[in-house]
């Protein structure tokens, strides 16, 4: 009974000890937080919590930006709330990027009426990848030589002007817009993600990239660099068929999960909206200069500007022969790859001389450019010609001059099978009256204008209009002597072939 009676004050003793140091510690918060200590505004100083104000949205939550970049591609269901979105592609399939005006009125007037510059490119995600994205796209390049990362499916796009992809950023195309107008690009991605992950036993988990646009109006000098607006988003691209088996396995596992579970996860969208960020460093690539890719100069040549002459004969191949030569530098190999639309190959065979590419044989063409480039950088070294439809062998004299060399040669010797004629040989590719017409008009080093009708003399010295349909069944490499008339007209002729 004693010991029944002792229990309780114990328990007084050791609750009156806990209430004295609970007492004391309060004292002490109150001494060290009271209001002359600390303030509001220097607690929210400390590094910690300047570190999470950065990573807080700027207080005008309601800052409209100048443009708005639409992806039209679902979001992933399985991406936290707090994450940003992610977007699975699948490899060369065309996707449409919506490019909106998003001004208020009387917002950057100066682009009214003005085209913007809009450059897209496919980068890294992963920082890690960031630091040697060179050597990841040289080693992807390599690996599928010819091929790009980023294209723009231009009969699909709507809007575009000038667009303009660059050999040597095989991540990069570039095009003009008007804001004003209804404006989409269809992008297509060539590169799968598990390309860039290390092989270990299948079943990569592929790296993501992002696809950034980075838009420009034109300064003063007319070149487009002055930096209007960015913007971002994530994504990962499979194998045909594979973003759709991957969208369709992500919103299966979330709709095991419970009710609890998914409120953690954002939902899935139907379009992607790229998200403001900072502009490309690469500003080297900012400029109005043309491009090797899609090329928009107008200039052109016509084959009958007088130009021509009987003693230079034009050949089926380009004008100017452009052989590669044993003794060729490898500066002067770099230039030939840029002139003979191989630009894509010019950093793999960077250091190789004329005699270097020459000593390459079919099969090693092949293996490093692909098949179909291979074949043809290979006929370009050996200088291979394409052999023309039909051949044709023309005279210039006049019958006048033929009749007086005949009549010189009987004199001198009595015999007129020693007269000697020059004939040029004439190369027809479309088989029409109007590129032989042209083909005659270099001969006489005039424009083709000047020729009023070609005949081809008859039975009986009748005079048949040449036609389409008579050049395609000339015979290969028949002769004729040309013949010409002056024609009612002032400087026209009509040429008879006999």
């Amino acid at each position: 009974m004693a010991w029944a009676l002792k229990l309780p004050l114990a328990d007084e003793v050791i609750e009156s000890g806990l209430v004295q140091d609970f007492d004391a510690s309060l004292s002490g918060i109150g001494q060290e937080l009271g209001a002359g200590a600390y303030s509001m505004s220097d607690v929210l100083a400390l590094p910690i919590f300047k570190q999470e104000e950065s990573s807080l949205p700027p207080d005008n939550e309601d800052k409209i930006l100048p443009f708005q970049y639409v992806l039209c591609a679902a979001t992933s269901p399985a991406v936290k709330l707090h994450d940003e979105t992610l977007t699975y592609l699948n490899q060369g399939q065309s996707y449409e990027i919506r490019m909106l005006d998003n001004r208020k009125l009387g917002e950057l007037p100066e682009i009214n009426g003005k085209l913007v510059k809009s450059i897209f490119r496919v980068v890294f995600h992963d920082r890690r990848l960031q630091y040697t994205e060179h050597q990841q796209l040289e080693g992807w390049r390599w690996n599928r030589p010819g091929d790009r990362i980023l294209d723009i499916d231009i009969p699909m796009s709507v809007g575009i002007i000038d667009p303009r992809a660059n050999p040597t950023q095989l991540n990069t195309v570039e095009f003009l817009w008007d804001p004003a107008k209804r404006t989409s690009v269809f992008i297509q991605v060539h590169c799968i993600s598990t390309e860039f992950t290390m092989r270990k036993h299948g079943g990569e988990k592929g790296v993501p990239f992002r696809v950034q646009i980075d838009t420009f109006k034109e300064n003063e000098n007319g070149e487009y660099t002055e930096h209007l607006h960015s913007a971002s988003c994530q994504i990962k691209v499979f194998k045909p068929k594979g973003a759709d088996r991957k969208q369709k396995t992500d919103r299966e596992k979330m709709e095991k999960r419970t009710p609890h579970e998914k409120e953690k996860y954002q939902p899935s969208y139907e379009t992607t909206i790229l998200t403001e960020c900072s502009p490309w460093p690469e500003i080297t690539y900012v400029n109005n200069s043309p491009s090797p890719g899609f090329n928009s100069s107008h200039s052109s040549f016509s084959l009958g500007e007088g130009n021509g002459s009987p003693n230079h004969q034009p050949e089926p191949p380009p004008p100017v022969t452009d052989n590669l030569l044993p003794t060729t530098t490898p500066q002067e190999a770099q230039q030939w790859l840029h002139r003979n639309r191989f630009s894509t190959f010019t950093r793999l065979f960077t250091n190789f001389s004329g005699a270097d590419l020459l000593k390459l044989t079919r099969d090693d063409v092949i293996q490093i450019c692909g098949p179909a480039d291979g074949i043809r950088l290979f006929n370009a070294l050996k200088g291979r010609m394409v052999r023309p439809r039909l051949t044709i062998y023309v005279c210039q004299e006049s019958v006048q001059l033929r009749e007086q060399q005949q009549q010189q040669q009987k004199h001198e010797d009595g015999d007129s099978n020693g007269t000697f004629f020059v004939y040029h040989a004439i190369y027809l590719e479309e088989l029409t009256a109007v590129e032989l017409t042209e083909k005659i008009a270099q001969l006489f080093s005039i424009s083709p204008q000047q020729i009023s009708q070609i005949y081809k003399q008859g039975p009986t010295g009748i005079h048949v209009l040449i036609s389409d349909e008579m050049i395609q069944n000339f015979q290969e490499e028949a002769c004729f002597i040309l013949d010409t008339m002056k024609a009612e007209t002032n400087d026209s002729y009509h040429i008879i072939l006999k």
